[in-house]
């Protein structure tokens, strides 16, 4: 662990959260004016607050993605044996934000040359990975990857798993906008806020109207 403080927030403040409503939130079907974009870049608290600042975001749902248990639960992925990542499901408006956009505001809201951990969250549930539903949106990604790669943003070349989509399962309820819900949360503060400005820092342009400076 390259960061104790971190660690330890982690631990007190994110761990597998026990007092909670551990009903599993629904999973909606994309309004026809909707595309979806599904992604993994640590836990999805941060993630999911990044991506629903982005413009043309309408909704984004946290859940698991990537393995091979069927509707697993937050602490079978603590234990590390499903194969899941934490991941967020987009659902986006095409005519305002574009894929590419929106892969392009993922690469800079974590940190893609870490693969199986994000800060003080390690284990491949923490991953980096893209889920593509087809040839075009493989293509790119592939070649957000190497834009951004070639900028140096990054002092070691991104990592990000990209595979196609299967499936996600969306995630307990209590998880859903957990970092609005839970601002005093010390892994909150510690943690998440840091990711999110980091990619309001990266991409103003691509943020809604109260999320820029």
């Amino acid at each position: 662990m390259k960061n104790l403080s971190l660690f330890l927030l982690a631990i007190v403040f994110y761990g597998c959260v026990n007092a909670q409503d551990h009903s599993i939130a629904k999973l909606p079907e994309p309004k026809p004016n909707e595309k979806l974009a599904t992604f993994a870049g640590g836990c999805f608290w941060a993630m999911t607050e990044a991506m629903r600042e982005l413009k043309g975001v309408n909704q984004v749902i946290a859940g698991y993605a990537g393995g091979t248990v069927k509707n697993p639960t937050y602490e079978q992925v603590c234990e590390k044996n499903t194969g899941h990542a934490e991941s967020v499901q987009i659902y986006y408006d095409p005519k305002v934000i574009t894929y590419q956009q929106l892969v392009h505001a993922f690469l800079y809201a974590h940190n893609p040359t870490e693969l199986n951990y994000q800060g003080p969250d390690e284990g491949d549930d923490y991953r980096s990975e893209i889920w593509y539903r087809t040839p075009e949106e493989k293509a790119i990604v592939m070649d957000e990857i190497k834009k951004v790669n070639a900028t140096k943003h990054y002092n070691a070349a991104i990592v990000t798993k990209v595979e196609p989509y299967k499936v996600l399962y969306a995630a307990e309820v209590y998880h859903q906008g957990y970092y609005r819900i839970h601002p005093e949360s010390g892994y909150i503060q510690g943690v998440s806020v840091p990711k999110v400005m980091k990619m309001r820092a990266a991409v103003p342009d691509l943020l809604k109207p109260e999320f820029k400076k």
